[in-house]
C-alpha cells in the first residue's frame, strides 16, 4: 500500500502534458533549429547554478564579522567550520536524493521541488538568532542546492548537442560564477550598514531568484528528451529535440537515443548496485573522482573563507579585506567567460591538466605569501598575496570548474546517468564538508602551513552522450552478462536495429 501511494505521488508529481509542434506548423514539415531557445534554456535553469555560487560566497564575510560573532557567539574555530560545512551535509543529501527523482518525475520537476525546499532553508537562515537555528537552515537550504548543483548539469548535457555540449555546461558555470560575484558586493556593500542584522539581507535576497526558478521548472521548462524517450513519450521527445536543434538533427538524436535505451532495456534495469559492479564502477569511480579532486585541491577553502585568508595574509583592515574578497568574485565572472569560446576546442583531460598546475602554483604563492606575512608584519609586500587567489580562480574556471561538471555528466549511459551524477555530485559535497570544515581550525593550528597541504593534493570532447557507454566498454559487457550480441565500436543505431528486431521485440520507434 505504502509502494502504491508512493508511485502515485511520483505520477503526480512528472510533467505529462503532451509537447506537439505549434498551432499552425504541420508535423511532416522540416523545422530549423532554434539556438537562441536552447541557450534561453540554458541561462534560464541555471539559476540554480546562481543560487549554488550565491551560497558558496555568501557566508565568508558573514562569518567573519564581528557583528555577527557578537550576536552567534561561536565558541571556537570548529564551531564556526560547522556553521559553515554543514551547509555541505545538505547538499550531499541533495545531491543523493537526485538518483531517486530525478528518474520517475523527470529532471526539471526535480529542481522545481529543490527550490522550494531551499525557500525554507533560505527562509529560517535569514530569521535565525542561534548557531544552532542558522545551522538547521543552512542544512535544510543545502539540500536544495545540492539537488540543483547536480540537476542542472544533467539537465543542460541531455539538452545539448555534442559540439557545443562544453559550451553550454560552461554558461551553466558563467551563471554560477555570477551568483559569486552578486553575494560578494552585496555583503561588502550591507556590510557598510551600521546595523548588526545587516547580515539577513543577503541571506534573504537568494529567496526570489528560487521563486522564479521554481515556477519555471514547474510550468515552462521542456522536460529533457532523453527523460521523455526513457517514458516512452518518443513523439514528445522528438518535438522537443527539433525546437532545440532541428527536425534533421532530431530524427538522428531519436535513432540514437532509442537504441541506447532499448539495448540498455534488453541487458539491464539500472539499480544502484549497478552503479558499483563492473563494468559501470570504473565509470562511477570516474565521476565520483574528478568532483571530489574538484574541491579538494582546496577551492571551496579559499571561497568561503577569503576574508580570514586576507587577514592571515597581512591585509589587517576588515573593508580591505572585504574589497580584496570582491574581486575574487570579479575575477571568477570574468575569466567563466573563456570556456564558454573554448573549452570544446581541446580534450577534457587537457584542460584538467592545464588547470592543475595553474592551481597548484597559485597556492605555493599563497603559502609564501602567508609565510611572509607572519614573519614580516605590516611589510607592503603582504598586499601581493591579493594576487594568487585571483590566479587561482583564473586556471580553475578555465579547467576543473567546468571540466569535472562536464565530464561527470557525459560519461554515464541514459538509463545510469541520474544516479551517476548523483554519486558524482555528492562525491563533491562530500570533499566541501571535508574542507569547510576542516579549514578553519587547520588553519589556526598552522596557518600558512594549510596552503601547503593543498599545493600537494593539488576524453569525452565530441561524443554523443549515448556513445559514451559504448567508449568506456559499458554495453560491451552488459551484453555479454546478458547473453545479447553488443553494438560494435563503429556500429550505427540502424545497424543494432536490424540485428537484434527479433530479440528485443517489437520496436518502440515512432
Amino acid at each position: 500500500m505504502l509502494v502504491f501511494g508512493f508511485s502515485v505521488t511520483m505520477l503526480s508529481l512528472k510533467q505529462t502534458k503532451l509537447i506537439r509542434p505549434p498551432a499552425g506548423i504541420d508535423p511532416s514539415q522540416r523545422r530549423e533549429g532554434n539556438p537562441n531557445y536552447l541557450y534561453g534554456v540554458t541561462a534560464f535553469v541555471s539559476l540554480g547554478a546562481f543560487l549554488f555560487g550565491y551560497d558558496q560566497g555568501v557566508m565568508g564575510v558573514i562569518v567573519a564579522d564581528q557583528r555577527w560573532i557578537d550576536l552567534m557567539h561561536p565558541q571556537n574555530s570548529w564551531v564556526t567550520g560547522m556553521v559553515v560545512s554543514l551547509y555541505d551535509v545538505g547538499c550531499f543529501i541533495g545531491a543523493i536524493s537526485l538518483g531517486w527523482l530525478a528518474d520517475p518525475i523527470g529532471r526539471e520537476r526535480t529542481l522545481a521541488i529543490a527550490c522550494l525546499v531551499f525557500i525554507v532553508g533560505a527562509i529560517l537562515q535569514a530569521a535565525s538568532y542561534s548557531i544552532t537555528q542558522i545551522t538547521i537552515g543552512r542544512v535544510i537550504l543545502g539540500y536544495g542546492v545540492g539537488a540543483c548543483a547536480g540537476g542542472v548539469p544533467l539537465y543542460v548535457a541531455e539538452l545539448s548537442p555534442p559540439a557545443i555540449r562544453g559550451r553550454i555546461v560552461a554558461i551553466e558555470q558563467m551563471i554560477l560564477c555570477l551568483g559569486e560575484l552578486v553575494a560578494f558586493w552585496l555583503n561588502y556593500g550591507f556590510n557598510f550598514l551600521e546595523t548588526k542584522d545587516w547580515w539577513r539581507i543577503p541571506l534573504a535576497i537568494q529567496i526570489l531568484p528560487a521563486m522564479v526558478l521554481a515556477v519555471g521548472c514547474w510550468f515552462w521548462l521542456p522536460p529533457s528528451p532523453r527523460w521523455l524517450a526513457s517514458q516512452d513519450r518518443h513523439e514528445c521527445a522528438r518535438e522537443v529535440l527539433t525546437r532545440l536543434h532541428g527536425s534533421e538533427a532530431a530524427d538522428l538524436e531519436m535513432l540514437e537515443i532509442q537504441g541506447s535505451i532499448e539495448f540498455e532495456h534488453t541487458v539491464s534495469q539500472a539499480t544502484w548496485k549497478d552503479m558499483f559492479t563492473k563494468p559501470v564502477l570504473r565509470v562511477t569511480l570516474l565521476g565520483m573522482g574528478v568532483q571530489f579532486l574538484q574541491q579538494i585541491t582546496g577551492t571551496n577553502s579559499i571561497l568561503y573563507y577569503t576574508p580570514s585568508l586576507f587577514e592571515r595574509g597581512g591585509i589587517t583592515n576588515p573593508r580591505t579585506a572585504n574589497l580584496a574578497t570582491g574581486g575574487v568574485g570579479v575575477v571568477l565572472f570574468v575569466t567563466s567567460w573563456i570556456p564558454i569560446f573554448f573549452f570544446d576546442r581541446l580534450g577534457r583531460k587537457t584542460w584538467l591538466q592545464i588547470g592543475t598546475v595553474g592551481m597548484m602554483s597559485a597556492m605555493i604563492g599563497i603559502t609564501v605569501l602567508q609565510w611572509h606575512a607572519e614573519h614580516h608584519p605590516g611589510d607592503p609586500a603582504n598586499y601581493t598575496i591579493i594576487m594568487f587567489p585571483y590566479l587561482f580562480y583564473v586556471f580553475f574556471n578555465i579547467s576543473w570548474g567546468v571540466g569535472s561538471w562536464t565530464y561527470a555528466a557525459e560519461i554515464f549511459p541514459v538509463s545510469m546517468r541520474a544516479k551517476g551524477n548523483a554519486l558524482s555530485t555528492a562525491s563533491l559535497w562530500a570533499a566541501c564538508y571535508i574542507v569547510a570544515q576542516a579549514s578553519p581550525p587547520i588553519g589556526d593550528a598552522i596557518g600558512w602551513g594549510l596552503y601547503i597541504i593543498y599545493s600537494g593534493i593539488l576524453e569525452t570532447r565530441g561524443r554523443t552522450l549515448e556513445e559514451m557507454s559504448r567508449l568506456f566498454g559499458i554495453e560491451s559487457r552488459l551484453a555479454e552478462r546478458s547473453g545479447v550480441k553488443p553494438m560494435a565500436p563503429d556500429a550505427t543505431v540502424e545497424d543494432y536495429f536490424e540485428d537484434h528486431d527479433h530479440e528485443v521485440g517489437p520496436s518502440s520507434r515512432e
